[in-house]
């Protein structure tokens, strides 16, 4: 497997492209904006054909390449669905797979950081990049977008510190010059999370950090929730009707309501579960009367709609039903919403799921 290791001076920030030798298909971790002309020639000097583009997170110091490398190569791009960041072509979750030539990455959620953080594994290679949930000895911060200290000490030893002790760790970042360390390492040597080191201790010493926000926070992360800067104005959608239901929209301008309202009111609703079929007979189980309509089939399944009645899209966190809520509203629905938090929260909160089979109708997937 051919790999690189890329690194932005101003932000102290490292992108990582792997690519298959046999095939040339390509992916990228972690680009940035700035860094658009050198990543896009390595690309072409490599020969190779770049399929994803892939964010650990939703940054706070820079600004990400993905929407830039999607329109330069017509690479797919990848973020959490958990981020809150509707824009990425695939959004994906605990256990999923991005392939590229005969090589995988393994999608592992690991929250802290951020809520929607990830992990990317590549088994075969021992690599595993972590983004800011680990960093070589240190930690990603949890003061801000849904930080949590004691999420992030879960995360790294039930998803990073699991893995075999010579996995080689790459960090999103690094500000003395360092490159790479392992599981083992880490273990050992982590002062914030090392194996002897408790959640207690681990929230006091975050919580004592103090540190200023990232300077560039505040063009970074509504850029980054529409995966990067565009250099072309964003279709307009249609108006949105809210006189049905106590919507809110979200920073990356998706109308959501939450689970309290849904639970009264699903039967006055198109309740649209934009799950795999296996999900919506899952462990989380699914919403009473909610028809089964994967993201893959939603447009075919919208020409069946009423645009009169009011439809909410559920997933399993919210991302999916999200992309879906404004696939709908450019369709010309005007009274759509997601499923704030999806089945995630709903079962959080004790609401009544159905489990197993269903009689809802499954649309065939086009093309």
């Amino acid at each position: 497997m051919l790999f690189r290791q890329l690194f932005d001076q101003d932000t102290s920030t490292y992108s990582y492209l792997l690519a298959d030798e046999a095939s040339r298909e390509a992916v990228i971790v972690d680009p940035v904006l700035e860094q658009l002309d050198r990543d896009a020639t390595l690309i072409d000097e490599l020969g190779l054909k770049l399929v994803a583009a892939l964010d650990t997170h939703v940054h706070a110091d820079h600004v990400t390449a993905l929407g830039a490398l999607k329109r330069r190569f017509g690479a797919h791009t990848v973020m959490s669905e958990r981020g809150g960041a509707v824009c990425a072509d695939r959004l994906v979750k605990q256990g999923d797979r991005i392939r590229f030539g005969r090589h995988e990455l393994e999608v592992r959620e690991t929250p802290g950081h951020t809520n929607g953080c990830l992990t990317y594994v590549c088994r075969e290679a021992g690599m595993a990049f972590t983004g800011d949930a680990i960093l070589i000895r240190g930690s990603g911060r949890t003061d801000f977008q849904q930080g949590s200290s004691r999420s992030l000490y879960g995360s790294v030893r039930e998803q990073i510190f699991s893995l075999p002790d010579d996995t080689l760790l790459y960090p999103g970042h690094d500000y003395k010059g360092r490159t790479v360390t392992t599981v083992g390492e880490e273990k050992r040597l982590n002062p914030r999370l090392g194996l002897q080191k408790s959640v207690e201790d681990f929230e006091r010493t975050m919580n004592e950090l103090r540190l200023p926000h990232p300077r560039r926070m505040d063009l970074a992360v509504p850029a980054n929730l529409a995966c990067g800067v565009d250099r072309h104005e964003p279709p307009a959608l249609p108006s949105l009707d809210t006189s049905w239901a106590p919507i809110v929209s979200t920073p990356a301008g998706v109308p959501e309501l939450t689970a309290d309202w849904l639970v009264v009111h699903a039967s006055e609703v198109v309740v649209l579960d934009v799950r795999e079929p296996d999900e919506f007979r899952g462990e989380l189980g699914h919403i009473a009367g909610s028809e089964l309509a994967p993201l893959q089939t939603l447009d075919a399944r919208a020409a069946a709609l009423s645009k009169q009645r009011p439809v909410v899209a559920v997933c399993r966190s919210g991302g999916r039903s999200g992309k879906a809520a404004l696939t709908l509203q450019r369709l010309g629905f005007a009274r759509v919403a997601s499923l704030a938090g999806g089945m995630l929260d709903w079962n959080a909160r004790g609401l009544p799921v159905e489990l197993g089979g269903t009689k809802a109708t499954v649309v065939g997937r086009q093309g």
